[in-house]
């Protein structure tokens, strides 16, 4: 019985196939035809063989998704495809393909600033292809730059939320009393006292030349320059115990450096190995200055050298130009990109077009280039084009990361103060040194 049922099968799809052919125009035939023939979804997205059609990613469907948090204030571009999300708190950035122009891309997110009243903080020059805006405590940078591929532009959405992280209470006069790293309003920084404002090491002044201990203990590469700088009398001891001994010759040179210190010894540092230079030299503020930031009032003792650096440009803040840049955070740990922004507009002029995240991936190499603060853009390239004598290179060596958002340690802020200038036009404090000995 089971040897006849394929014979039976044959037989019954021989006279399907037969009755089909003889009554092609027969209306049940074509129903039939129809219910056999193939799926036409099929021929336009066929399955490759042995594929988990389940697990097929749609084509248009984002490599990333978008964090829980993202705010709704911000434009969405109708079209394009989210690629990452990165985050080193508080600042997230983002990163989009599309098929779209650069210019499209800048029109569209400054028109919907404008309709949506966003504060407009830097509008785009059309090369460095950067646009900043702010919508209350919200901060957003949008950059966009053409990629190698002319039928795709990559653009970045970066935002953060300003909100400090302190706030000064306002009580009555009686009841301030302020940590160092307290944010304060101008009224209550005004009532502030020098004692209730100064850091723990701020009354300890450059000036005086010291040989550390325990140089030793830093990379061996940089051992030679916190020698030099100390005999320069550009370095302070390290803190101990919340007090900075004059005296002392611990440097703790692992130790993550302040943006207060690294303010005062850049100051120094410049003042001291240009001395011969008096026209390149950056002039201490005066206490009649007008503060450049809220949490470094007159009283604060770095003030000059803070305010000083600000009234050069060299720190952005609101007279440069810079209306987010209200608070300073003096004793917050200084930060990469903050300290090659500082130092580079010393050693040569910015580059004034192409620093863009694809230039900086391109010259550098940078694997994380998108986790740069746009700002810092300029600084970063022209330090690359300062090739051996650029600090990057000085401090760090060979590195396909940059780690834009890491502190600083005292070694590597040392390193970076070292030398000044280019390659054909520069001087180091091992030279500056020398000429100090021989006028002595």
């Amino acid at each position: 019985m089971y040897t006849k049922r394929p014979a039976v099968s044959l037989t019954l799809i021989i006279l399907l196939l037969s009755s089909l052919t003889a009554c092609a125009n027969n209306p049940a035939s074509k129903n039939l035809e129809q219910t056999f023939a193939a799926d036409p979804q099929l021929k336009q997205n066929p399955a490759n063989l042995g594929q988990n059609v389940a697990n097929t990613k749609p084509q248009n469907q984002p490599v990333a998704e978008l964090p829980a948090d993202f705010p709704t204030e911000i434009p969405r571009y109708p079209n394009a495809q989210l690629q990452e999300v990165t985050s080193t708190l508080p600042v997230t950035n983002t990163r989009w393909f599309t098929p779209d122009s650069a210019d499209k891309i800048q029109n569209f997110y400054k028109q919907q600033f404008q309709d949506n009243k966003w504060e407009l903080l830097d509008q785009t020059d059309g090369q460095t292809g950067n646009l900043e805006a702010r919508l209350n405590d919200l901060k957003v940078t949008v950059s966009a730059v053409p990629t190698q591929n002319p039928e795709v532009t990559e653009f970045t959405i970066q935002y953060l939320k300003e909100t400090p992280e302190t706030t000064a209470e306002t009580t009555p006069e009686s009841n301030i009393t302020p940590s160092p790293v307290t944010e304060a309003t101008p009224e209550v920084a005004a009532t502030l006292t020098p004692k209730a404002t100064s850091a723990p090491d701020a009354t300890i002044l450059t000036g005086t030349s010291l040989t550390f201990s325990d140089v030793n203990k830093a990379p061996k590469e940089l051992r030679s320059y916190i020698t030099e700088l100390g005999q320069l009398g550009v370095l302070t001891p390290a803190q101990t115990a919340g007090k900075t001994d004059p005296n002392s010759t611990i440097f703790e040179p692992n130790k993550v450096i302040t943006k207060r210190e690294f303010a005062r010894w850049l100051m120094a540092a410049n003042n001291e190995i240009k001395a011969k230079e008096p026209a390149k030299q950056i002039r201490l503020a005066n206490e009649s200055s007008q503060p450049a930031f809220q949490d470094v009032p007159r009283t604060d003792p770095d003030f000059a050298a803070i305010q000083g650096l600000a009234e050069a440009g060299i720190i952005p803040s609101q007279l440069s130009g810079d209306n987010t840049a209200l608070l300073f955070r003096p004793d917050a740990p200084l930060t990469r990109e903050q300290m090659i922004l500082w130092k580079v507009p010393l050693d040569s002029k910015l580059v004034t077009s192409g620093a863009t995240f694809e230039t900086i991936k391109q010259t550098w190499g940078f694997q994380d280039t998108f986790k740069i603060e746009p700002k810092a853009l300029k600084a970063v390239l022209t330090d690359f084009q300062n090739g051996d004598s650029s600090n990057i290179r000085r401090v760090y060596g060979y590195t396909t990361l940059f780690q834009p958002k890491k502190p600083v340690t005292r070694a590597e802020a040392a390193g970076t103060i070292w030398f000044f200038g280019t390659p054909t036009e520069g001087i180091s404090a091992q030279e500056a040194l020398k000429v100090k000995n021989q006028s002595s």
